[in-house]
């Protein structure tokens, strides 16, 4: 018998994909995803096999080959039942390795059935004509009956008047310069991708008016505008290793043209045109497979973005045309099977945060659609893409402000129209009308932010209106009541935890977010587990401090994602681990303990001991217990230390405060908010409050209003126990909760009363 090679099978990490499915596995959808670490670095291919038995007998035996990455996704459901899976390595020659360890798990019933198609059959029903970004070739002569009836047909006249008019005059924009001494500038760094955002607009756009309409001049100008960027140093300022963000528009905005103006351009500007294409395309594609390889270590951000932004567009219109773009879409199909979202799960959270969700599911929506019409493979049927309008709304309700966790561009405005356009596309799939309820919110309440950069820089509402009136069916709002909305709603996919009081009326609604989340602080995420945030009667009363000047900024590595901008602890004056090291990043992590709606009020208590470890070493344990009673908060605190040490009691608000003895008033526009430490196992706090933002540079916040920090300082002890009252009061509707307590025994007993309703909480003493 030939011995076989031995199988390299290294440990997992906390940054790569992980060995499964596997015993321990939920499995939510049918088939399994199978992943694994890769045996080698480069040029690994597998053969995986997957039975209803241990012993793999050939006629119980499923096997797959050649697999090239360490990813798959099965192109049939499995059967209910227990199974067994492993793999090897094919070597060259045709020889294989040992076989992997075996791994078991259990396919349940009833679960929905979620195929891939073969890479051998998964286009067998795209077309090689153009257009087929969109609108596919036989669907435009329909849109042009529609439109010789109603001018105004999905919105087609506002979209004409408003984003493709503007082009027809405008001057080309030119090709970006580099940085002063090739050294980045921040607002340099985002007029290069505001003016290649601009080049996607007016391809774009011109483009397809100009084939619906028919329209010789629009469509003259479409490809003048086409070939101008087409001239453009593919490897000069607008490339990816020099701004990527300029580069994934440049990639977007010529594989529209090439798309929608194939048919008018000559077969010498064709090979022009697709020359410069699969230039782009191909730089982005080698950052992500090889360089980034997001099928090792799935956390970057930007890389998964390009799929969607880049490499769906890109591939789709040179499939069959560019013999390299068929393993690149292959490639961004089994990622989106397997491994899509690396930043969340079943329950729809997105652990970035609402506004990378925004900037996510702005791309991968489009993606999803773009493929759903070209191939007619469906990814919404997947388990997170059904729940994942949940996230927004109940962790960036349409109402608030300042309402959220991680680095957000809109930090301040209102709830970003976008987050609405995106939420009725999830409204569109699954029919829930709550999800309709809050895109209608949001436009009534983000009236003026359509040329702020967030919005300008990114995206076209017009044309998103316009796609998505054609494609998808109006769908009833549903308000949202205490019958169809969960008052504590629980991520457990990143461990945030949201509490809702009358969501549907802005000058009622209160709401408390908290976070503890296995994510740590990697990416867009902050040392903030265990922070929590309060919205309450129109105002934001509990933020996190601070402003998003610009990714890297002092003001975004110094003070937002540092611990000392949250509403949280430090011990000893130290915060939890949130600079530079993806592997600390993420160690640094927490975990919701419990979340759930309890006789009266809800309660969560998180853990972010982890969080802190690698800046205080000789904590035990910290854990955070939030009450909420729906018009007032109880927040206690479990401080363990191996050695004495003080506790700050953080707070951030965006007013001053007034203090007196253990009582600390915010005094907002729309609503106050009495806090009060009840409790104290070390003695009274001393408290004390300062605004501004330490360690920043002062030209990036100058004409910024300053925020206000509270600081509450415990005592020296080994062992502290903390207990808060957070009262939010609406304007013209005086109110106060009183409180006493009762703490003879092994723990203090405090009651606190509001309109004859008393409620208890037991805090034990700290030994």
């Amino acid at each position: 018998m030939t011995r076989l090679s031995p199988l390299y099978e290294p440990q997992s990490g906390v940054l790569t994909v992980q060995y499964e499915p596997n015993e321990q596995t939920a499995l939510l959808e049918n088939p399994p995803r199978f992943t694994w670490i890769p045996a080698q670095l480069e040029q690994d291919r597998y053969v995986l096999q997957i039975s209803s038995t241990d012993a793999f007998a050939q006629a119980d035996t499923l096997t797959i080959q050649p697999i090239p990455y360490n990813l798959y996704t099965p192109d049939q459901a499995l059967e209910p039942g227990t199974y067994f899976w492993r793999y090897a390595l094919l070597e060259e020659g045709g020889s294989q390795t040992a076989w992997s360890q075996v791994r078991r798990f259990e396919v349940p019933p009833h679960l929905p059935e979620t195929p891939l198609p073969s890479r051998e059959r998964r286009y067998a029903e795209a077309t090689a004509k153009h257009p087929r970004l969109w609108l596919q070739s036989a669907e435009i002569a329909a849109f042009r009956s529609q439109l010789a009836v109603d001018p105004a047909y999905c919105g087609f006249d506002v979209f004409y008047d408003k984003s493709v008019k503007p082009w027809i005059d405008r001057e080309l924009v030119a090709e970006p310069q580099p940085y002063p001494g090739n050294k980045r500038v921040a607002n340099l760094w985002r007029q290069m991708y505001m003016d290649t955002q601009e080049v996607l607009y007016a391809i774009r756009h011109l483009a397809v008016a100009g084939t619906l309409m028919e329209d010789d001049a629009l469509l003259d100008r479409a490809k003048t505008w086409l070939l101008h960027v087409c001239s453009w140093d593919v490897n000069g300022t607008t490339c990816r290793d020099y701004n990527d963000e300029a580069s994934f528009r440049m990639a977007g905005a010529i594989a529209w043209g090439y798309d929608w103006l194939h048919a008018v351009l000559s077969e010498d500007e064709r090979a022009l045109v697709r020359r410069v294409l699969l230039a782009r395309t191909r730089q982005i594609a080698q950052h992500v497979i090889e360089h980034s390889k997001i099928h090792h270590v799935p956390f970057d951000s930007h890389a998964v973005r390009s799929l969607s932004s880049v490499l769906v567009p890109s591939c789709i219109a040179l499939l069959e045309e560019e013999p390299e773009v068929r393993e690149w879409l292959d490639y961004t199909l089994e990622y989106y099977a397997c491994l899509y979202s690396p930043w969340g799960g079943p329950d729809g959270g997105w652990a970035e945060g609402p506004m990378y969700w925004t900037t996510g599911m702005a791309f991968v929506t489009e993606a999803m659609n773009l493929l759903k019409k070209y191939t007619n493979i469906d990814f919404y049927k997947r388990p997170f893409f059904t729940k994942t309008g949940d996230f927004p709304l109940y962790a960036f309700s349409p109402d608030t402000l300042r309402a959220s966790f991680g680095d957000q561009s809109t930090l301040g405005d209102p709830v970003s129209l976008k987050t609405g356009f995106n939420i009725r596309q999830f409204a569109g799939v699954t029919g829930n009308g709550l999800y309709q309820w809050y895109f209608e919110r949001a436009r009534e309440t983000d009236t003026d932010s359509e040329m702020k950069f967030y919005n300008y820089g990114w995206w076209d509402f017009r044309f998103d209106e316009m796609v998505y009136r054609h494609d998808y069916p109006q769908v009833e709002a549903v308000e949202p009541t205490d019958a169809n909305i969960e008052s504590v709603k629980w991520f457990r996919d990143i461990g945030w935890v949201a509490f809702h009081s009358q969501m549907a009326d802005p000058e009622r609604h209160i709401m408390l977010l908290t976070k503890s989340s296995k994510y740590g602080s990697v990416s867009h995420s902050h040392g903030d587990q265990n922070g929590f945030l309060l919205h309450a009667y129109g105002e934001p009363l509990a933020i996190e401090s601070g402003y998003y000047v610009a990714f890297n900024s002092t003001m975004h590595m110094n003070w937002r994602r540092q611990t000392r901008s949250t509403n949280n602890i430090l011990i000893d004056g130290h915060g939890q681990y949130a600079e530079k090291n993806k592997v600390l990043n993420m160690a640094a992590n927490g975990f919701v303990e419990i979340a759930e709606q309890r006789k009266g009020y809800g309660y969560s208590r998180s853990n972010a001991t982890a969080a802190y470890l690698e800046n205080v070493p000789y904590l035990e344990r910290y854990v955070r217990e939030l009450y909420f009673f729906g018009t007032y908060v109880v927040v206690v605190d479990h401080i363990d230390l191996s050695q004495a040490g003080s506790v700050d009691w953080l707070f951030q608000t965006l007013y001053e405060m007034k203090l007196n003895g253990q009582n600390f008033k915010v005094q907002g526009r729309k609503a106050d908010m009495d806090g009060r430490f009840v409790y104290c196992s070390s003695g009274d706090l001393e408290l004390t409050q300062h605004q501004g933002f330490a360690d920043v540079d002062p030209a990036e916040i100058e004409g910024l209003p300053p925020h206000r920090h509270l600081k509450a300082t415990t005592k020296p002890a080994r062992s502290h126990r903390i207990a808060t009252l957070l009262v939010p009061i609406k304007h013209g509707e005086p109110k106060y909760v009183s409180y006493f307590m009762d703490d003879q025994g092994f723990d203090a007993h405090i009651y606190f009363t509001e309109d004859g309703v008393t409620n208890k909480i037991e805090v034990p003493k700290a030994y």
